[in-house]
């Protein structure tokens, strides 16, 4: 081999050129193998059972069968406050709500003195059970019902609470031991 760098005529090719026309680039082999690949018939599919997969849309098979548009659907984030919004009005909660609501803000409703001495229990089918500490708040808790009926309904919807029973405090029960008179008068000397 001497030294010297072979001297190329015009028009002719180098033995590297030559090789490298031989070798296809990346682009040339995909070239060649879509040319060949386009003239052979599409492989046949098997026929296999769809299986639903959970939590797809309700036409839908398989996730790559769920078509993604540009608009919102349920497969996208959605916010904390739609989600609870939604599940509250699907499971019908929403009075349940607005009454524990009122329940939670008894004193902003009916006022410091009588929320010392009284306190909510329950909501049922429109009767709101209210406990008091004393007799004498559960007499006057009597004769202020009509206007705290009022009051509840403005704050919950017309109609929602219909009447307020009141509960007298809890008082100690005389009966102890496993037997006991049915209709006995309890003891005679307590309340004088």
């Amino acid at each position: 081999m001497s030294d010297d760098p072979e001297v190329v005529e015009p028009g002719e090719t180098t033995a590297e050129e030559e090789d490298q026309e031989k070798r296809p680039d990346g682009l040339d082999l995909a070239r060649s193998l879509t040319r060949a690949t386009a003239n052979m018939p599409a492989p046949k599919a098997s026929p296999k059972r769809r299986r639903k997969s959970p939590g797809l849309s309700p036409g839908s098979t398989t996730r790559r069968g769920a078509v993604s548009g540009a608009r919102p659907d349920d497969r996208d984030p959605q916010l904390i406050d739609s989600v609870v919004s939604r599940m509250v009005d699907d499971h019908g909660w929403d009075t349940s709500l607005r009454v524990h609501g009122v329940m939670a803000r008894w004193p902003d409703i009916v006022g410091e003195e009588i929320a010392d001495h009284t306190t909510p229990e329950s909501y049922a089918d429109g009767k709101l059970s209210v406990r008091t500490d004393s007799t004498a708040w559960a007499t006057q808790l009597k004769l202020l019902a009509p206007t705290l009926v009022k009051r509840l309904n403005e704050e919950l919807g017309h109609g929602t609470v219909l009447v307020i029973e009141v509960l007298g405090p809890h008082l100690p029960t005389w009966k102890k031991g496993p037997r006991g008179l049915r209709d006995g008068r309890g003891p005679r000397d307590t309340y004088g």
